[in-house]
């Protein structure tokens, strides 16, 4: 039986737009009959390229999603899920003021349209837990659904220990709405994705997981270039390869 827990982190930029002819012909290059469990974008619009062939996980990114077009486009979407803020602990966003707007947008979003909610996706370094323990004090009448977590590393047991350590503080069910191995060796990556991987496919606690990402450029110098799902001509890499049709996936031989 196949276990669907992996988001495809799918760039913005893949989706056709104005002076960016993107490369959506890539997504029909997707088994969406495998083991892959939604498309995540980091915006609030569907890529058209989906076209109903998985969940779509519509996110506010940041302050400028609660408001206009794209609180229109969470509110109105027939979506079930929903992110709220994506490392609002690196984006000077207060505990404070993710709270308020918790409490005064999406909870009603939840109570009113029947969302479920992922939390905030904090970075997993000190200020991150730090940033996230204040908050969850703030909103204790009105948790959410699901824990939001990211890690990026090269140790794959310290990510495991990290993820252990978070859900026994906060007992939710997990979404790693971002993950990824920053090591230079291609080897180490493959090990570190596949530990993973293995890992949150076998753990009931995790509910969804995404690698990052699929795109055709690399988003910084932070993340690793083997760590990359998409190659710059839109086709897909060996390792997005493994993580959209094996499970579970082999180690190296």
């Amino acid at each position: 039986m196949v276990v669907k827990k992996r988001c495809l982190l799918w760039d913005w930029t893949n989706s056709s737009g104005p002076g960016n002819p993107g490369v959506p012909w890539a997504m029909d290059q997707c088994n969406f009959n495998g083991p892959l469990s939604s498309v995540s974008n980091w915006n609030t619009w569907v890529p058209p390229e989906l076209k109903g062939r998985a969940a779509y996980r519509p996110m506010v990114h940041l302050e400028a999603q609660l408001s206009g077009q794209d609180w229109d486009n969470v509110w109105n979407s027939d979506q079930p899920i929903v992110q709220y803020f994506n490392e609002p602990d690196k984006n000077g966003i207060s505990p404070q003021t993710a709270a308020d707007a918790w409490h005064r947008q999406m909870v009603p979003l939840r109570q009113q349209r029947g969302k479920k909610l992922v939390g905030p996706a904090i970075s997993s370094d000190e200020n991150g837990k730090n940033w996230l323990a204040d908050f969850m004090n703030r909103v204790g009448d009105q948790p959410p659904d699901f824990l939001g977590l990211h890690y990026y590393g090269t140790d794959g047991n310290a990510c495991i220990q990290y993820l252990k350590e978070m859900h026994d503080k906060y007992p939710q069910p997990v979404v790693v709405s971002e993950i990824a191995s920053t090591d230079r060796n291609v080897g180490s990556v493959y090990n570190f994705t596949v530990q993973l991987a293995n890992f949150m496919d076998e753990t009931d606690w995790i509910f969804e997981y995404g690698f990052f990402g699929c795109m055709r450029k690399l988003a910084d110098d932070f993340v690793s270039p083997d760590a990359q799902l998409m190659r710059e001509d839109g086709s897909f890499t060996d390792l997005m390869q493994k993580l959209q049709w094996d499970q579970p996936i082999a180690p190296p031989s």
